[in-house]
């Protein structure tokens, strides 16, 4: 029995023990510390964290301060644009005879050239080819864009074919360069695409000979240059019944310039790689 009562003794100590550390009630303290012993530990981590907040806004206010609006700070880390491709899809595959499979890049398509209509272009200026569209520095920082005619994408503008040839089995891409503020690319750019097989594949470029004028440039950024649209090159696959159901590799690069496209660590730098497949 001495065993028994001692055990329960032992118990209500254990237990007693366990409550104490969360409050003692002989000495008032809560988790180990009494109420003024609180109140100045959270006294000092409230001082702290206001400091910490303090020096924090007081950093990015600083920093602010020393950005333009207009212009980043830093443009070193991209010299060169990238080349990208719309419809806005690497693989392209579709069966010609059936609208319901072209009909997102169709949409695609149109939905992009919107910005390229006659009546939103109508407020650009109309500049003079080959030649860079240089502005000085204004009060309002304003710049004024040149005028894209979407007509010069010819059958690949949507305009007098609506379907930009998937229809037919002739699928019209659109490539554009990245935007990059300052950039004046040095030479006469253009694009030019390869297909990965024997049997070269026929294309039509629009504008001619897919050509960039350099009116286009330099681009000053997205504030400064709100009306601004990159110029398009139109690349028009003539694919025969012979390309039909393959997978072609089409490979598109801007050549003609200074601007790179063989850096093999970005794929996309200066050039882009698609994927399409027709299906008769």
């Amino acid at each position: 029995m001495a065993s028994t009562d001692d055990n329960k003794a032992a118990s209500k100590e254990n237990a007693s023990s366990w409550k104490d550390s969360f409050y003692n009630p002989r000495t008032g303290e809560v988790l180990g510390r009494t109420a003024s012993s609180w109140a100045l530990i959270l006294l000092f981590y409230l001082v702290f964290y206001c400091f910490l907040a303090g020096m924090f806004a007081l950093t990015m206010w600083v920093l602010l301060l020393t950005l333009d609006d207009y212009v980043p700070r830093y443009r070193d880390r991209v010299p060169n644009p990238g080349l990208v491709i719309r419809p806005n899809s690497l693989d392209i595959t579709f069966n010609k005879s059936d609208p319901l499979k072209y009909a997102q890049y169709v949409e695609h398509l149109e939905t992009f050239l919107q910005r390229y209509n006659d009546s939103q272009q109508e407020r650009n200026e109309e500049c003079m080819a080959g030649e860079y569209f240089l502005q000085d520095d204004s009060s309002d920082m304003t710049k004024k864009a040149c005028r894209f005619q979407r007509a010069s994408l010819s059958v690949c503008s949507g305009l007098s074919d609506t379907n930009f040839g998937y229809h037919e089995g002739k699928p019209c891409v659109l490539l554009k360069m990245n935007r990059i503020i300052g950039l004046k690319p040095l030479g006469d750019p253009y694009i030019n695409c390869t297909v990965k097989k024997e049997n070269p594949v026929q294309m039509q470029y629009f504008p001619s000979e897919g050509r960039i004028d350099k009116m286009y440039f330099p681009y000053y950024g997205k504030k400064a240059h709100e009306n601004y649209v990159q110029p398009l090159v139109a690349v028009k696959l003539l694919l025969t019944k012979e390309d039909y159901n393959k997978e072609l590799s089409v490979e598109c690069r801007v050549d003609g310039s200074n601007l790179r496209n063989n850096d093999e660590r970005d794929k996309f730098l200066g050039r882009v790689t698609f994927r399409i497949k027709v299906v008769e």
